[in-house]
């Protein structure tokens, strides 16, 4: 998935190296997700890169999913292979709430208790 500019300098220098070896490497090209997305796949997913998508029929693009949502912990140990489907609805939470921060930052809100009762 493409890095949002605003968080772009959490990742390394060597971020698309290490990518390339999760995804190519590691994963021999095809989604390592085996229901951490949340979908049932019976298994690992069938997803394989630059193939359709055998749920979506839209063409895959391999990406690497940090585990603990923490683009500054690299160990192998968190980061999976995951296609845009998988990838997507694992950060669903995280980009809901990326979301918001931005779009009250943009009107001039805050909020003071984050996590907290609203």
């Amino acid at each position: 998935m493409p890095i949002h500019p605003d968080s772009r300098s959490r990742y390394p220098s060597s971020w698309a190296s290490i990518s390339r070896r999760i995804r190519f490497a590691r994963a021999e090209g095809r989604c390592e997700c085996t229901g951490q997305c949340g979908h049932s796949h019976g298994g690992r997913c069938e997803a394989v890169h630059d193939a359709h998508h055998p749920v979506t029929g839209s063409r895959v693009v391999l990406t690497v999913a940090h585990l603990d949502h923490t683009p500054e912990h690299n160990d192998e140990a968190n980061l999976l292979a995951m296609c845009q489907r998988c990838h997507l609805a694992y950060d669903q939470v995280e980009h809901a709430e990326s979301r918001r921060r931005r779009r009250d930052a943009a009107r001039g809100q805050c909020r003071l208790f984050e996590g907290g009762a609203r």
